[in-house]
């Protein structure tokens, strides 16, 4: 078996670790003797969404955002079909916000893709913090890192998870990421998938299934480790208040 990763755009959407995440797709899948092929598309090119089997879009500065968006714009459609026959998709920070209707930044409102029914406001307080979820898909929590100035409204959208800790989609909602068929969208980055080997394995799973029928999975990892580790992050801050408005005015 194989899988083929597609990662976006890595020349202008580099800002967060993302190379970490593909790695981490890549070692998951060797780790249990299935191929993995990883296909950088750069800024011009064309994607040819057939042969892809995961897409990663990755985040950057508004300038960057502005520019990829106006190269997927020529390929909405294709992205759009892909999506709808469940191909897999993980967008981070920067990609979740193209991925809507708009983002808007400190002097312009940028149109998205629409391919989630979503929209971004600019605020000026940035949204600095680690974050936990509680995620309706797995049993542990999922962890990363946020900083964003957007605010994300996702309207009727499942989101990936409740925050436990942090702030998410805007602050206050109480929510975090979107998940639609086969993409999660999150604000998590650090990167993601090495801290959340259940996301990654999640994600896998979901591209093996759709290239190869429902039979195809994946053998568990002894992941004693990385379980650790996440537990540990996640135990920082059970016993904690949090109080979302006072830790907003710490970074202002």
């Amino acid at each position: 078996m194989k899988l083929t990763i597609g990662h976006l755009y890595p020349d202008l959407l580099n800002l967060y670790g993302d190379r970490g995440n593909i790695q981490c797709f890549r070692k998951r899948l060797e780790w249990r003797g299935i191929d993995a092929e990883v296909v950088p598309v750069l800024s011009g090119e064309k994607i040819d969404f057939s042969s892809l089997d995961i897409v990663l879009l990755g985040g950057g500065s508004d300038r960057e955002q502005e520019l990829v968006c106006g190269y997927l714009k020529d390929i909405r459609d294709d992205f759009q079909n892909y999506v709808e026959d469940g191909g897999v998709v993980l967008a981070v920070c920067g990609g979740y916000q193209l991925l809507g209707k708009y983002y808007k930044t400190q002097t312009k409102t940028i149109e998205g893709l629409s391919i989630l029914d979503i929209t971004t406001e600019w605020e000026p307080q940035r949204l600095v913090n680690n974050i936990v979820l509680n995620s309706p898909l797995f049993d542990t929590p999922v962890v990363g890192f946020e900083n964003h100035g957007g605010r994300t409204y996702i309207g009727n959208h499942t989101p990936f998870g409740k925050v436990f800790f942090g702030f998410g989609n805007t602050g206050d909602s109480g929510y975090e990421g979107v998940v639609y068929k086969n993409v999660i969208a999150t604000y998590l980055h650090g990167p993601l998938l090495p801290k959340n080997p259940q996301v990654c394995d999640y994600l896998l799973e979901r591209a093996l299934k759709r290239r190869y029928g429902p039979d195809a999975g994946l053998e568990p990892l002894p992941d004693e480790m990385e379980h650790r580790a996440n537990s540990y992050i996640a135990g920082r801050y059970s016993d904690k208040k949090y109080i979302l408005k006072e830790t907003i005015k710490k970074h202002t």
